[in-house]
């Protein structure tokens, strides 16, 4: 039996502000873009969340909600120098490390012989170091796979910690709701509702053959998580799948020509970052393109040469009269040869954020 703790900080972002300035305490924050830039809400305080703001709302709709709002510029250098701290307490029990994000991972201590072995214990001891020496909190699930895991993180939030123990699995799952399944936003909770199932215990009634029926190769999932089963194990080294960088303007781009000129932007900062990412081979290329109107539309196309401004421009030529209309948005991007499925995603220049993988960008 595996023992499995998934480890999420509460609000980092804006956790890391209000630890460096202790004013900011108890007032509603949020980290983000400038409203008049067309910024989005990374990531807000509980104070700010009680006023129904939250991750990927506009700051200006934010602001609307709560004129208190104080919007701070991410600091994402001073982020990721907190998270290595964060990763290297981690380290003190198991290198089996998995990480989601800058503030969040899962680590399989199945092996760690501290504390006796008890996956309680250590998260305990984790949660409790990272307060003590970075000076903040961290959230905490401990059972016996994945998906129970991060389930249980999200359980007692903020500075929570919930177990669920092997035998306490079959009673957690049966009362689970539907929308505390990874991968079942609002869309697919309503199209779950139009079936009439609303927990795993409605899940566990139909057949694997009518949840394929239903909701295709995620009823997979869906019927194993209804029975509490998750057979995926802890990847301390994932591998990057594609790269993009991409830009909300202050003001809507008309023309292709000027869509042409931000490409150009665009390319300089993709090259730098695939520098960093270091050799890999290429397998595609794709431009992403988002109307005033909130359109949206994706030229994706397999490449395995040299990358060249000309190839951007073309995909944008090419999806341009799909949209025939000014934008708010452009994206540029590469896939690559791989085996598991990661993004990184740049947000310039208003607002940049970096994902999934910075764990390792870290090392």
């Amino acid at each position: 039996m595996r023992k499995i703790i998934h480890c999420d900080c509460d609000c980092f972002y804006a956790s890391v502000e209000l630890r460096d300035d202790p004013s900011l305490q108890g007032r509603p924050i949020a980290v983000g873009g400038a409203a008049d830039r067309r910024g989005v809400v990374a990531t807000c305080n509980y104070e700010a969340r009680a006023f129904g703001i939250h991750s990927a709302m506009p700051t200006a709709s934010a602001m609307r909600r709560c004129p208190e709002l104080i919007v701070l510029t991410p600091r994402m250098e001073k982020y990721r120098e907190v998270a290595l701290q964060i990763r290297e307490i981690f380290g003190r029990y198991t290198s089996e490390i998995e990480p989601l994000s800058l503030d969040e991972a899962y680590l399989d201590v199945s092996n760690c012989s501290d504390f006796q072995g008890s996956a309680t214990r250590i998260a305990q001891a984790i949660r409790r170091q990272v307060r003590g020496e970075v000076g903040i909190t961290i959230s905490a699930g401990v059972a016996p796979n994945k998906f129970l895991a991060k389930v249980a993180s999200d359980w007692d939030k903020p500075d929570g910690l919930t177990v669920i123990t092997p035998a306490q699995v079959d009673e957690f799952v049966l009362g689970l709701p539907v929308k505390k399944i990874h991968g079942v936003g609002k869309v697919m909770a309503a199209r779950m509702a139009e079936h009439e199932i609303y927990s795993c215990a409605d899940l566990r009634v139909r057949s694997l053959e009518e949840l394929l029926t239903l909701f295709g190769k995620f009823g997979h999932q869906l019927y194993d998580y209804a029975r509490g089963i998750d057979e995926r194990l802890v990847k301390p080294h994932r591998e990057r799948k594609s790269l993009s960088v991409e830009t909300t303007f202050a003001q809507d781009i008309v023309g292709v020509d000027a869509a042409k000129a931000a490409v150009s932007d665009l390319f300089v900062e993709l090259e730098k970052r695939l520098r960093r990412a270091g050799d890999k081979r290429f397998s595609g290329a794709f431009v992403k393109l988002k109307s005033a109107d909130f359109r949206q539309t994706t030229i994706d196309r397999r490449h395995d040469g040299e990358l060249s401004l000309a190839l951007f421009e073309g995909l944008l030529e090419e999806a341009w009269p799909r949209m025939a209309a000014a934008l708010r948005l452009i994206g540029i991007g590469v896939r690559f040869s791989a085996e598991e499925e990661q993004m990184e995603k740049s947000v310039l220049p208003y607002f940049r954020e970096e994902q999934l993988d910075l764990f390792s960008d870290l090392d």
